[in-house]
């Protein structure tokens, strides 16, 4: 059985970070890319950043870029977002996800895990 687990989240003031885990289990995720996605109240879930667990490659939204960072780790099975000088308007609930493309597209990934509430106060 496919497991994402998210950790992480909490309350932060804007300009401070956080770093967001996902532990993946269940299966081998090599041919995966792993996403996370955000969803703030009474807006649609979006596209925050994603990798390629076979060679590293990552990909970002352009509000993140600059300010988050993905990263894998092999041997613990587990991605991380590190996101630094944080805004009020990242505010959302966090999700990852695996999918077997690289995609933009929520629809393309085929597990999620439950989410993790990130609030950044102004």
């Amino acid at each position: 059985q496919v497991q994402l687990v998210e950790s992480g989240g909490g309350l932060v003031q804007a300009g401070g970070s956080l770093r967001l885990s996902c532990a993946a289990s269940g299966r081998t995720f090599s041919r995966y890319t792993m996403g996370w996605f955000r969803q703030a109240p009474g807006k649609e879930r979006e596209f925050v950043a994603a990798i390629r667990w076979s060679d590293g490659s990552t990909y970002y939204a352009d509000s993140v870029k600059g300010r988050f960072t993905i990263s894998r780790d092999y041997a613990k099975n587990t991605v991380y977002l590190q996101m630094n000088s944080l805004k009020p308007e990242d505010t959302a609930v966090y999700s990852c996800a695996a999918g077997r493309v690289v995609s933009y597209r929520d629809f393309d990934y085929d597990y999620w895990g439950q989410g993790t509430q990130v609030t950044v106060s102004s």
